[in-house]
């Protein structure tokens, strides 16, 4: 039994990661795909939870947690001779799933809150965004590494009712909201798709990922990258041809030189017409003081 639960492991991860690590386990340059095994949360944790929060978890989300509680899997490249990590894939636990905005910054009476910070001016997104107040409930899936929050949204709370119906958004740092998905499974595959690479959720947005995010998807999420590209406007490839540019440099430079040699030419024929013509000019008049 204890040589078959090393393979029952190997294949329960292969399952639950949609055969994410034995791609990346596959691509060159990856040194390490590192998975934390975690065990189930118990239920008396996930009801205490949501009697806490009044609120009730999706289903997929407490059938992933009866499963495991939280998801961890990192993944390193090698890069001017060291590990580097790469790739960042969490879930967090039921414990660590913390809700947002809730305390005052400065514990002062009228200090100012999340709620001060919202921004209803941009109304280019169909949804109805988060806010920071009593209406909603909002809950930190996943850090980002400071690049943002992913967050568990519940929206039009009412006092003393039990919420049922959420969605996932992403909080940038500049605090706007972006929808990613109806269900947690959905975002759980847009994860694993991506590959937990470096700011991938901007990749969901309308500002896109940053130009080094970029070169990190054509290297290991090439047809992810390919998309990104072609609905982006405002892309950071080097579109210059240096054959041509060079090219059409040296026909500049020659051309300079072809008008510099032509350039003494026409001040010879110049000099040589005022000669002649004063040499006519002082014939014409010693003729003329000839008696």
């Amino acid at each position: 039994m204890e040589d078959g639960k090393p393979e029952n492991m190997k294949d329960l991860v292969d399952r639950l990661t949609l055969g994410v690590t034995r791609i990346l386990e596959s691509r060159p340059g990856v040194t390490e795909v590192r998975y934390v095994e975690k065990e189930p949360a118990e239920r008396h944790m996930i009801i205490s939870w949501e009697q806490k929060n009044c609120c009730l978890l999706p289903e997929d989300l407490r059938n992933f947690y009866q499963m495991t509680d939280g998801f961890l899997m990192t993944w390193s490249i090698k890069f001017d001779g060291n590990n580097m990590q790469l790739g960042t894939m969490i879930i967090n636990s039921i414990s660590t799933l913390c809700r947002l905005g809730t305390s005052s910054i400065y514990n002062l009476p009228n200090a100012p809150t999340l709620d001060d910070l919202e921004n209803d001016t941009d109304d280019e997104e169909p949804l109805e965004k988060p806010h920071f107040n009593s209406q909603c409930r909002i809950f930190e899936l996943d850090c980002c590494n400071g690049n943002g929050k992913v967050c568990l949204v519940y929206k039009n709370v009412q006092s003393g009712v039990v919420s049922s119906h959420a969605e996932i958004w992403f909080l940038d740092r500049a605090l706007f909201w972006h929808f990613l998905s109806d269900t947690f499974t959905a975002y759980y595959r847009l994860m694993l798709v991506h590959l937990g690479l470096p700011q991938w959720q901007y990749a969901l947005t309308k500002y896109g990922i940053s130009p080094q995010a970029k070169q990190w998807f054509n290297m290991y999420k090439p047809a992810c990258t390919a998309s990104i590209i072609a609905d982006d406007d405002m892309t950071f490839i080097n579109k210059l041809d240096p054959i041509q540019v060079f090219k059409n440099k040296n026909k500049l430079q020659n051309t300079k030189k072809k008008a510099c040699a032509q350039l003494p030419g026409p001040q010879k024929n110049q000099t040589s017409l005022v000669t002649s013509k004063s040499a006519s000019q002082i014939g014409s008049t010693t003729k003329k003081m000839i008696p």
